[in-house]
């Protein structure tokens, strides 16, 4: 059987024609397969037909060509035997001995078998039987034997591609080597044309030449040349032979003899899968003379023939056919037959692997109608007994079986037929699999395509039968607005499978049904989402920090970290969805820095408040069950900004609410899928129901606080903290940013108005001291309106007191013309004109709002306002002092706060409640509402003082006696916090030195009973805090000074630093003054009447 599909011919391309295989070679070279006009061929996927005029071309196909002359053939043989004889090898060449007759061996099958002792009727030389009147068509009466030596003489050795040679089954070869060609050339015109096929370990290796016995598998098969077709490229002029092998039995390479690598030219030599050109010319090999349009093919029979007769040959006579190859730069190989291994007859596991392998192969004909022939002619040439030829069994299983080359070829080098056997099986088996597979989706294929088309003309007959009988609720309509939108989309497999589910669902549903209203208020929101829209991101930095610059004044950090992300889209390509968290004290710009992050990365922008939100539900949506569902915010916003890629701002996150009422849920949990990036590519909204990709998307959040968001949502988000502002940031931001808004707002673009720095500073330190500017902006706005106020009644001369009875004497006129024009107005009605008299009314109602005159500022007016004229606009002053207490008693020490609207200055006060006396007990008394962590801080830094005013004062025995009492002032502000504890041990030592404190010294941080100063946070709020409370020295941690290093210089204008690490850095800072004399003698009178007083008493 021939293995060769598709050939290539001068690059191009022919396929084989699918006829019935009629007629092969001649008696000369082949004997009829099965008919008359076509050659069979075999490849891993089946069989094809090859046509006549392909099959003459390669075999030089010729109808009832009579068998050449014996006596021809015996000159031709002695002529032969004198040319061999001229060419002696010489030492180089391997010399094998002579071969021993082998008896002849007739058979009747595909091709020879395993022991590649036997022909048959697929191989050349033997036909299927006696009977088959092809047979007597072509002249062959009794089957040809083929006489192979046990010792062979050196051959060429071929290197194969992809998959390796079976014995008994043709396979075409395309060579491109020129000496390999010219090899082939002359051993097809030998008696001796054989070669030996291995296959490439590699299998991406190609190559005429084997350069290393590592370079291909020991075993191969021994294959005759049965012809040769020549060929040229027309587009490369590549030459190629291609060239019929008939594999007779295994061998193995027992020797390699490499060629000189500078005489060969290597190319690759392949299993030919391409079509044959029936129109293709042939060529003359260069180098090659006397070739034609094709050799005349050669077979099996023909090159070593003999009769039932032996022949005897003399041992001693040095034989070797093949010394001409000695000539070419090729590889040349000694090989040995590889037997196959002895089996008991009758195996009953052979024959039970036989009969599961057989009905393996009639499972494949049953899905592969063209491949049952082939089984049925592989059958009958072992005339139906298949349970006496295994080993041909299994090599036809491999042979038709598509696998690796490595799976095919421990087919070829298994010699134990049973294991042989079950390998070729467990191929065929993976090569049904692979049919029914293939089978199955052919299947399933027609019938989704019969679906369809039912389903079609079903809805075509609806669509008539409707328009017949003048039915039309509007829903095709509706169904085509939809399917509209969607051609717009690129809906993700699994959102399209949901929306033609719903189409469906929507032309079965009657409008009166209240499923009907649900399906179609989905499929409106389904289709208004922007499935696969995105915006086009910027990555221009400079148009970034123009338009962060134009909106914001300062905020450096914030700014920087948006050109960081905008720097890594552009080297990305792309700007993946992040999770940002601004935490700052109210009116530092929060919102509004987000709006400008979304116009400096040309995003749209969506803002959603989650303060106080209880229900999961406003976040995820309902369920479409309830009456009324609607999808939750993120969708909604989806949908408002048509694009998959917004800036979302959620605001006041820390704000959600933690307490779960009813069945609302836990909106902060429903967040952490919103905000996980590993999470939200998929995010399911209850309401949709479908996976929607939020990773594109950029979240912003807001918060006041870090201390009441939930950790887990906390580590999802990247937190920048943002400050409050100097004085002179705030006076910037007015002069540049809220006066300008202000102006417009309030109508006076026209008019002079001066607003001096000065006036600006005595607003911010008279009524704005908060660390946002949101009230700066309200007073801004309010000195603007009061100057518009002013404007008007200047230009029209208008005085509220003086007019006041004018005003009532006009208002009594306009009474009275709405009275007339409501009776001339009922009058009309009556003569039917009251539309006509409702239009006339309101377009002179318009034309008189649009006639309103607008007031002309003469040129040269000037509004100023002064610190001076301030109070007329805004009103008295909030801040009257920068601080509480210019000059602090003793007990009395300014500490500094953080909270949620910036930083704060904490006074402390200690004092004594009563005098010191023999009957005062020490006590100690807290109030301001403190909390528990405060209520530590006090008692450990009373332990401390206690402590420390032994050690340094011995004398003094304050603590023994005093009662003291301890307060923070603004007692309904809760106070919390472990940084106030240096403050509070100052002030009871204040008090027990009976020393004042500078008031313009502040401090912050925590002490531990050691006096071991901790670090705090929120330095730059506090200090910031000292500065509006007038402070020009603050005492802090040593342990925050990179933190006191990396705040800008405005902030740290004025204010000496103080790092400290142990509290005895703090007392010799504030109490350095103070001797061991003074220190003990403070309270010496009242504790001198004390131990008298306890003398008496004794």
């Amino acid at each position: 059987m021939f293995s060769c599909s598709r050939r290539v011919f001068r690059g191009r391309l022919v396929r084989s024609a699918c006829t019935r295989l009629a007629s092969t070679v001649h008696n000369q070279y082949a004997k009829p397969l099965l008919g008359k006009e076509a050659a069979l061929w075999v490849n891993a996927d089946g069989i094809d037909f090859v046509p006549p005029s392909v099959a003459g071309e390669l075999f030089d196909l010729k109808s009832k060509r009579n068998e050449p002359d014996p006596k021809d053939e015996s000159k031709r043989k002695d002529k032969d035997k004198k040319e061999d004889e001229k060419d002696k090898p010489d030492n180089k060449t391997p010399r094998p001995s002579k071969p021993r007759t082998l008896a002849p061996s007739a058979g009747s099958g595909v091709a020879a078998g395993a022991n590649g002792a036997s022909g048959s009727a697929g191989a050349p030389g033997n036909s299927g039987s006696d009977d088959d009147p092809a047979d007597e068509e072509s002249s062959v009466n009794s089957p040809a034997t083929v006489e192979l030596p046990e010792i062979y003489p050196p051959i060429i050795g071929l290197p194969i591609s992809r998959r390796p040679l079976f014995p008994g089954f043709y396979r075409s070869v395309i060579i491109t080597d020129v000496n390999v060609i010219k090899a082939v050339k002359e051993a097809t015109s030998t008696q001796y044309p054989f070669i030996g096929c291995f296959l490439f370990k590699d299998e991406n290796m190609e190559g005429d030449v084997i350069n290393s016995k590592d370079e291909v598998y020991s075993t191969g098969v021994l294959a005759q040349i049965t012809s040769n077709v020549y060929t040229r490229d027309t587009e490369t002029g590549v030459e190629t032979l291609t060239t019929v092998l008939f594999p007779h039995k295994r061998i193995k390479i027992d020797e390699l003899f490499v060629p000189n690598v500078s005489k060969s030219k290597h190319s690759f030599v392949k299993v030919s899968t391409t079509e044959v050109d029936e129109s293709a010319d042939k060529q003359i090999i260069e180098g090659i003379t006397g070739e034609k349009e094709g050799d005349e093919p050669k077979s099996p029979s023909e090159v070593i023939k003999s009769s039932d007769e032996e022949v005897i040959i003399d041992e001693d006579d040095e034989y070797n056919p093949t010394a001409f190859l000695k000539k070419y730069p090729i590889s040349l190989v000694n090989v040995s037959n590889v037997e196959d291994e002895p089996y008991p007859d009758r195996d009953p596991r052979v024959n039970s692997l036989t009969a599961i392998t057989l009905e393996t192969l009639r499972e494949i004909t049953k899905l592969n109608k063209p491949f049952s022939d082939q089984l049925l002619y592989f059958i009958s040439s072992l005339k139906g007994d298949v349970y006496h030829h295994p080993e041909r069994l299994a090599d036809y299983a491999a042979a038709v079986a598509a696998a690796t080359p490595q799976e095919l070829q421990d087919v070829m080098d298994c010699t134990n037929i049973p294991d042989r056997l079950d390998k070729a099986l467990n191929l065929l088996r993976k090569e049904l699999m692979n049919k029914e597979l293939q089978k199955q989706i052919e299947r399933d294929l027609e019938e989704r395509m019969a679906k369809r088309h039912r389903e079609f003309n079903l809805q075509e007959q609806l669509k008539w039968i409707k328009k017949e009988l003048g039915i039309d609720d509007g829903r095709d309509k509706l169904i085509a607005k939809y399917n509209e939108r969607a051609s717009k989309l690129k809906f993700p497999e699994e959102v399209q499978k949901v929306f033609q589910e719903e189409i469906n669902k929507l032309q079965t549903l009657e409008p009166l049904m209240a499923e009907y209203a649900v399906t179609r208020n989905y499929l409106d929101w389904l289709t208004q989402l922007p499935w696969g829209l995105q915006s086009k991101d910027r990555y221009d930095l400079k148009i970034a920090k123009q338009i962060l610059d134009e909106d914001h004044y300062g905020l450096k950090e914030v700014k920087d970290r948006i050109l960081e992300f905008i720097a890594v889209g552009k080297l990305l390509n792309k700007i993946n969805g992040k999770i940002i968290c601004f935490v700052g004290p109210p009116g530092v710009g929060k919102t509004s820095i987000g709006k400008s992050i979304a116009r400096a990365l040309n995003r749209k922008f969506y803002r959603f408040s989650v303060g106080g939100l209880t229900d999961v539900a406003e976040i995820k949506g309902h369920r479409r069950t309830y009456v009324g569902a609607i999808p939750g915010r993120m969708v909604q916003a989806l949908k408002n900004t048509e694009t998959e890629n917004p800036l979302v701002l959620i605001d006041e996150i820390d704000k959600i609410s933690h307490t779960h009422h009813g069945s609302g849920g836990d909106p902060s949990a429903a967040l952490l899928e919103l905000l996980d990036p590993e999470q939200n590519g998929t995010f399911m909204d209850y309401y949709m129901d479908v996976p929607i990709n939020l990773s594109r998307v950029l979240f912003v959040c807001t918060a006041n606080t870090l201390s009441t968001i939930p950790a887990p949502l906390l580590d999802r988000m990247e937190v920048i903290e943002i400050a409050g502002y100097v004085e002179d940031e705030k006076i910037k931001i007015a002069e540049n940013y809220l006066a300008p808004s202000a102006k417009e707002t309030s109508g006076l673009t026209d008019v002079d108005i001066s607003l001096r720095e000065d006036t600006l500073q005595e607003l911010i330190r008279g009524y704005c001291r908060e660390s946002g500017v949101r009230n700066l902006k309200k007073q801004i706005e309010k000195i603007f309106r009061k100057a518009a106020l002013k404007v008007v009644k200047d230009v029209d001369g208008v005085d509220f007191d003086k007019n006041e009875k004018v005003e009532q004497n006009e208002q009594a006129k306009e009474t009275a013309k709405t009275t007339e024009s409501e009776n001339s107005m009922a009058e009309a009605s009556e003569k039917n004109e009251d539309k006509d008299e409702a239009k006339e009314e309101s377009k002179d109602e318009a034309k008189e709002e649009e006639d309103v005159p607008k007031v002309v500022v003469p040129e040269g007016y000037k509004i100023e306002v002064t610190p001076d004229n301030l109070k007329d606009y805004v009103g008295s002053p909030v801040y009257t002092v920068d601080r509480l207490y210019e000059k602090t008693p003793p007990g009395v020490v300014m500490g500094l706060a953080w909270t949620q609207t910036g930083g704060s200055a904490l006074y402390i006060e200690s004092i004594i409640e009563h005098a010191i006396n023999k009957d005062s007990t020490p006590k100690l008394e807290r109030t301001g509402q403190l909390g528990d962590v405060m209520k530590e801080s006090v008692r450990i830094a009373y332990s401390f003082s206690k402590m420390y005013l032994a050690k340094k004062f011995a004398e003094n025995r304050f603590f023994d006696r005093a009662q003291i009492h301890l307060h923070c002032p603004e007692g309904a502000t809760p106070k919390d916090g472990p940084s106030a504890g240096v403050a509070i041990t100052s002030s009871f030592l204040s008090l027990a030195l009976n020393k004042p404190l500078r008031p313009d010294i502040a401090m912050t941080g925590e002490l531990t009973l050691t006096g071991r100063v901790l670090r705090i946070g929120g330095l730059k709020e506090k200090t910031l805090a000292a500065r509006r409370s007038g402070v020009n020295t603050v005492i802090f941690p040593k342990d925050n000074l990179a933190d006191w290093n990396e705040l800008q210089d405005n902030v740290k204008e004025g204010i000496t630093p103080v790092p400290v690490e142990w509290y005895d850095e703090v007392f010799a800072t504030l109490f350095g003054d103070v001797t061991a004399d003074e220190g003990n003698a403070v309270w010496k009178k009242e504790f001198e009447l004390i131990d008298q007083a306890e003398k008496d008493k004794k």
